[in-house]
């Protein structure tokens, strides 16, 4: 073992048959020993995917701004040169316990993580005293290119991002998700029929809602983006109005009684989509927008809509492509569009522009519902 090298605290571990280790390492240590492929390499050179820069900065600000409640998961790092492990104990439990000596002329190359590593890097620019904290490193003695492409691939293999519900459900920082999660608590329909884990109901499901939709739905109807500033009349009003809206759809009524199934107003109506839920509340901030004092009174306007999925000559384009509904940006303000009209409201620009392209020049001077 060559006399310079860095040591660590390590607990040794087997897995297919070799050693591997778990080291803490201060963070101010990992931009200087860990590194990662140069972009410039040849993807099939590299062991990894190149960094993608545009990520780091958020990493970064979620370090900063959560300096003394963040959590990073693990690194993963493979070490192409001398290291030795000096167990605390020859037998016993601490036979697995001790230090880890890497020689400093070691290349330790980072298999998973170089996202987080960049992050840590400028983190502790703006943050010096987050330097003497530690992350855990996964180290493997590095066994040639291919098996450390192959390690990438296996680790990234069963990876599955939480569905929006479920982060939203378990983000107490976010002021918008507290406000919503908020909301379905208060509205008796919502509490009852949302789903709070998935993003997207299965046909046989008896919820009628997901968090996401109801989430995203009410960021629009109070003005509010990802991680604004909630007020308390905020919450209320998005309250006040999802009570007002379900008073005028008797179908999600006939829900609540358990006089329909969740799943017959899927297959049958638009209304039973997210992208009516967002749309209606689309089109709610223009209401309140333009007549603050009397909204209410004109929400019956909802009953004018036939939300019929049959009814293709007005939803076909709009709500559904091809007879499968769909939820873009534009399909949100197409619906959204109907939904004004019913309520008594003008179409801006941007609808009109909508419209004659979904419908043609003509549609515009005609009802849209």
């Amino acid at each position: 073992m060559e006399a310079n090298c860095y040591e660590f605290t390590a607990i040794r571990g087997v897995q297919a048959g070799a050693a591997y280790f778990v080291i803490m390492v201060p963070l101010k240590l990992v931009p200087r020993i860990f590194r990662f492929d140069d972009e410039a390499i040849p993807a099939p050179l590299r062991a990894q995917r190149t960094l993608n820069r545009a990520r780091v900065p958020a990493i970064a600000r979620y370090i900063t701004e959560h300096s003394t409640e963040y959590i990073l998961s693990s690194l993963c790092a493979c070490i192409d040169g001398e290291m030795a492990f000096e167990a605390a104990a020859d037998d016993g439990p601490l036979r697995s316990v001790g230090r880890l000596k890497i020689g400093m002329s070691a290349t330790i190359l980072i298999n998973d993580g170089q996202h987080r590593r960049a992050a840590i890097e400028e983190a502790i620019k703006e943050r010096p005293h987050l330097g003497d904290e530690t992350i855990s490193v996964v180290v493997f003695a590095d066994r040639g290119l291919q098996r450390s492409q192959q390690m990438f691939a296996d680790l990234n293999m069963h990876a599955v991002r939480p569905t929006a519900s479920i982060r939203l459900l378990y983000n107490h920082r976010d002021a918008l998700a507290r406000l919503s999660r908020a909301v379905i608590d208060a509205v008796p329909l919502f509490r009852d029929f949302t789903d709070l884990e998935k993003t997207s109901i299965s046909n046989r499901s008896l919820k009628l809602f997901t968090l996401s939709s109801v989430h995203q739905a009410t960021a629009e109807l109070i003005g509010k983006s990802h991680s604004g500033k909630v007020a308390p009349e905020d919450e209320a009003l998005a309250i006040r109005f999802w009570n007002n809206v379900i008073a005028q759809m008797p179908d999600w009524q006939r829900v609540a009684t358990r006089d329909v199934a969740a799943s017959e107003l899927r297959r049958d109506y638009v209304h039973a989509h997210g992208v009516a839920v967002q749309a209606i509340a689309n089109a709610g901030a223009r209401l309140i927008a333009a007549h603050p004092r009397d909204w209410e009174k004109r929400l019956p306007g909802l009953r004018k809509v036939d939300w019929s999925r049959a009814n293709t000559a007005l939803w076909e384009g709009r709500a559904l492509i091809g007879g499968k509904v769909n939820r873009s940006k534009n399909n949100v303000l197409l619906v959204a569009n109907v939904i004004s009209v019913a309520l008594g409201l003008k179409l801006g620009a941007e609808g009109e522009a909508l419209e004659r392209a979904v419908r043609g020049e003509a549609a515009v001077k005609a009802k849209v519902a």
